[in-house]
């Protein structure tokens, strides 16, 4: 289930209240600024910063290849 459109628009990171990238293959919520990814889980974002992942500089890589694709 992807996340509306108007949603994304609005939503922000909750620790630099930036933009995020989505990625709904992956259920996905992503800060490229701080590498931490937040998930969507039955189309319900978590923006808790305690459960966000930390990603790594191979996984950073591959999003933002990926959004350049897409």
């Amino acid at each position: 289930m992807g996340l509306d459109q108007r949603l994304l628009d609005i939503l922000a990171c909750p620790e630099d209240k930036g933009p995020l990238m989505y990625f709904e293959d992956e259920a996905v919520l992503y800060n490229p600024r701080l590498k931490r990814a937040y998930t969507v889980n039955q189309g319900i974002p978590v923006l808790l910063i305690d459960e966000a992942k930390q990603v790594s500089d191979e996984e950073h890589q591959r999003l933002i290849s990926k959004n350049t694709k897409g």
